[in-house]
């Protein structure tokens, strides 16, 4: 395509990558895989990147436990996910189950439930049809947010249709 440069493959040194990374992992908590995949990009070896990775975790750049706790935090708070979608992004990321069950601790029973609540009463206020299709709908919605099933009923128990 005419106007388009096309991209160098990027081949840093640890020692020109360390700074670079460095300040990525500032900006925001990182998991240990997303610093490799970011390393590995910038052309570091797999020993490399991890030499690296080491550093910036004896420094405290990264952290899996803060990275959690704060990952949790997001996307329940801000885009309020349930659960289940928060957990399996957290697998994805290559925690292990302690440090799941350790950052999931966060999300309170109270704002849990509640959040549902809003959540579901927003999203019938956009929905016509039937009682019965809208609670479907509702439902469906929010199990694709992560909520569980049994919350989810006892939600919409508390929703005036």
């Amino acid at each position: 395509m005419v106007g388009f440069r096309q991209q160098q493959s990027l081949r840093l040194t640890p020692s020109q990558a360390k700074p670079k990374i460095e300040k990525y992992c500032a900006y925001q908590e990182r998991s240990h895989k997303q610093v490799l995949e970011k390393l590995r990009s910038m052309g570091l070896n797999e020993q490399e990147a991890g030499e690296l990775l080491v550093e910036l975790m004896q420094a405290g750049f990264v952290s899996e436990e803060r990275f959690a706790s704060s990952f949790v935090r997001g996307k329940f708070k801000l885009k309020g996910w349930g659960r289940k979608k928060i957990e399996l992004s957290l697998k994805r990321e290559g925690l292990s189950p302690r440090q799941i069950q350790t950052a999931m601790a966060e999300i309170k029973e109270p704002q849990y439930e509640q959040t549902l609540v809003k959540l579901a009463e927003k999203k019938l206020l956009t929905l016509k049809g039937t009682d019965f299709e809208r609670r479907m709908k509702t439902k469906r919605y929010l199990l694709g947010r992560g909520y569980e099933s049994e919350t989810i009923d006892q939600a919409l128990d508390q929703v005036s249709f």
